[in-house]
């Protein structure tokens, strides 16, 4: 596989200038291009450039409003709503989550719904942002069909990805973002793309047989972690991200959904948590007690640590040569 090096300013500018290339007004390509720039800074490719492709797909088809204006209410102290008006999600979020911690710090517990949104990217902005405010954050949304419930080889669950941040006060918080499916879609598609296999149990083939060929799994079904526990948080997903917001399950998606390749419309769920008001003085010594009692143990690693680590490398991304040759050709 050839690579090309890009600073981060460099991935910033490239997905910032092709969303403007194709009808996104300002706030919307640079809200997009830093979602991007920080999934590349932190090592989550499957959720960095190598959306931009689908991202134009449903702008140039009109699916998504490049110039959408998300709207927010507070519906009561403690619940708050945002219509995204057809946007890609992180505007949508840029605009929601700051009102959604100024509550929850308030009253301690606070949810934020997203509707008419476009969800593409990875999850754990949403829970980290709130981490970084003092507050524990869960997130989850839905996404058109791929994944088989268990005991099924018929896709009916998105890969229904859920997050949680716990604040660590002077320390990153402990944060992860995780697909319900055996695998990321995005991951598989990689994995295909450079002609790896993938482990068997990921996926099943067209015909229902279990295969370890990621190209065949992504024109089948995957299937979800766990066996029917992981089903079953795939089923709680769905019922929060759609069935909580109001907004599309994963087979309403796919039934209106115009299937450019690009992210379908649909709603996410956001909760935060105040352990300062929750669990009162002295919250923070008492987690982190645990957490030096977890971190003891020989082989443990904390959730997010990774992702933190690969964050304070500031130096050029290596990036697939024909992926950044699509891209500038989409401008």
């Amino acid at each position: 596989m050839s690579t090309l090096c890009l600073t981060l300013d460099e991935i910033y500018e490239l997905t910032r200038s092709t969303m403007l290339a194709n009808g996104c007004d300002e706030a919307n390509a640079a809200a997009l291009a830093d979602i991007i720039m920080r999934a590349e800074r932190d090592g989550s490719h499957s959720h960095g450039l190598f959306r931009v492709p689908g991202y134009v797909k449903s702008l140039r088809s009109g699916k998504v409003d490049g110039k959408a204006k998300p709207t927010v209410v507070k519906k009561t102290r403690a619940l708050i709503h945002v219509d995204g008006g057809g946007c890609f999600a992180p505007l949508a979020q840029a605009v929601g989550l700051p009102v959604l911690a100024e509550a929850a710090a308030e009253i301690g517990v606070a949810a934020l719904s997203l509707t008419n949104i476009h969800h593409f990217a990875a999850l754990w902005p949403e829970t980290e942002f709130l981490a970084d405010h003092g507050l524990v954050g869960i997130a989850c949304t839905a996404y058109m069909p791929m994944v088989a419930p268990a005991g099924s080889t018929e896709k009916l669950f998105g890969t229904n990805p859920i997050s949680f941040a716990w604040p660590r006060p002077g320390k990153p918080p402990v944060c992860y973002d995780m697909a319900t499916a055996s695998m990321a879609l995005g991951d598989v598609q990689i994995a295909a793309r450079e002609g790896k296999t993938v482990p068997l149990g990921t996926g099943l083939d067209a015909e229902g047989k279990e295969t370890t060929d990621p190209a065949k799994i992504a024109a089948g079904v995957l299937l979800p972690f766990g066996g029917y526990k992981g089903s079953a948080i795939a089923l709680m997903v769905e019922l929060l991200a759609a069935g909580l917001t109001g907004e599309n399950f994963s087979f309403e998606a796919a039934e209106n959904d115009n299937h450019d390749g690009g992210p379908p419309r649909g709603g996410e769920i956001v909760i935060a948590l105040s352990p300062a008001l929750i669990a009162g003085e002295g919250w923070n010594a008492h987690a982190e007690a645990f957490m030096e009692r977890l971190t003891s143990l020989e082989g443990v690693r904390v959730p997010g640590a990774r992702r933190h680590a690969n964050r304070m490398d500031t130096g050029s991304r290596t990036i697939n040569k024909s992926l950044i040759e699509t891209i500038h050709g989409l401008s």
